[in-house]
């Protein structure tokens, strides 16, 4: 029997969020070795796209305009909504993709993958329904690999890819890079009043979606100021949504750069790139770090994504409570001890020891 011919035209599906777009990238070097001949775009969200326009290995990023989609409903604008839905199938039906992953397993990113007629669509743990959209279903035993990125990482092995090729690829843009120089130098010469200054970059990433994700702010000053008195430089990063809370963490601490909102997330992951330490919670810039292979300290508590790193650089801390994880569904009434739990002396500690490893 002669096998199927290798796929010429690939297309992966992951439409968010920022952190599985992180873990998810594994899935391009391990598919250029296995279709070495093949070219590869990703459909995705708008802002997922800073993540992944960088990256040679893609052909194309193909934006899903969901905020769009989602006016036109609110506005009962249906005929516009219809229109807009049928011209973007037809995009993804003329690339004439040979193979579809759909690496989200979600009805939404199933009909994604399922408007591209593709004659090969491999989904992974297809939920809601969207198992009817694609060929194949494909599902990591749960547990079975603590490390980064598992469920991607089955998918490429599933595909035949080669060992050890799901190496995770965050691409950094020349011009992101020079900006985000340019912004720390600034933020650095007015913080120090001019006093040139050479201390280490760390970056601390203490915001994400969900309230029982987060780190008490104290906490977040308090190792701060432990990191200023041992050298380093450490900086708030976040997104323009993060920039009050960030304001308190680094009230009264002049040298606590607050960085929130002043950056673009590609320019974000320019800067965690020259950093010698990253420490954050559950969210998407703490993933950057692990992946950028930067010593990383990440805490979790009401969600553990993984329970290693890829590689030894980064450090997991998670007590794993009775209670814990809890994800969506916390009983806690609002204490988080899973999170209060960790004192900054203990992460000062943990992350002292990753900066060792890379020493």
């Amino acid at each position: 029997m002669t096998p199927p011919p290798l796929p010429q035209r690939i297309l992966i599906v992951r439409l968010s969020a920022l952190g599985d777009i992180v873990m998810a990238s594994g899935l391009l070097p391990a598919l250029q070795a296995r279709f070495p001949q093949a070219e590869i775009s990703w459909v995705c969200e708008s802002m997922c796209v800073p993540l992944l326009k960088h990256n040679p290995r893609l052909k194309q990023t193909i934006v899903w305009p969901r905020a769009e989609w989602e006016t036109m409903w609110k506005t009962r604008r249906y005929l516009a909504l219809w229109r807009a839905m049928r011209a973007f199938r037809a995009r993804l039906k003329a690339e004439r993709f040979d193979l579809v992953l759909d690496a989200q397993g979600l009805l939404k990113s199933g009909l994604v993958a399922w408007a591209t007629g593709a004659p090969r669509r491999v989904s992974i743990i297809a939920r809601e329904g969207s198992h009817r959209l694609v060929h194949e279903v494909v599902t990591p035993t749960p547990g079975a690999d603590p490390v980064m990125g598992s469920e991607y990482r089955y998918l490429a092995h599933y595909l035949g890819a080669p060992t050890g090729s799901f190496v995770h690829d965050l691409a950094v843009g020349a011009s992101e890079r020079v900006r985000a120089q340019q912004v720390l130098r600034e933020r650095l010469h007015a913080a120090w009043q001019g006093t040139p200054t050479d201390r280490p970059l760390v970056i601390l990433a203490p915001f994400t979606t969900r309230p029982q994700k987060h780190w008490v702010e104290a906490a977040w000053a308090e190792l701060g100021r432990q990191l200023l008195a041992r050298g380093l430089q450490p900086v708030v990063l976040g997104g323009p949504a993060d920039r009050e809370a960030a304001e308190r963490i680094c009230a009264g601490q002049p040298h606590l750069l607050n960085l929130a909102g002043a950056l673009k997330l590609d320019e974000s992951v320019a800067l965690i790139a020259q950093a010698r330490l990253l420490v954050g919670v559950d969210t998407g810039l703490t993933h950057m770090g692990s992946a950028l292979r930067i010593p990383t300290v990440a805490l979790f508590g009401s969600t553990r994504p993984y329970r290693e790193g890829p590689t030894p650089l980064t450090r997991i801390l998670y007590d794993g409570l009775p209670c814990s994880p809890c994800k969506r569904r916390p009983t806690c009434n609002g204490a988080f001890t899973c999170m209060t739990g960790i004192t900054p002396e203990r992460v000062l500690q943990a992350a002292l020891t990753q900066m060792e490893l890379s020493a």
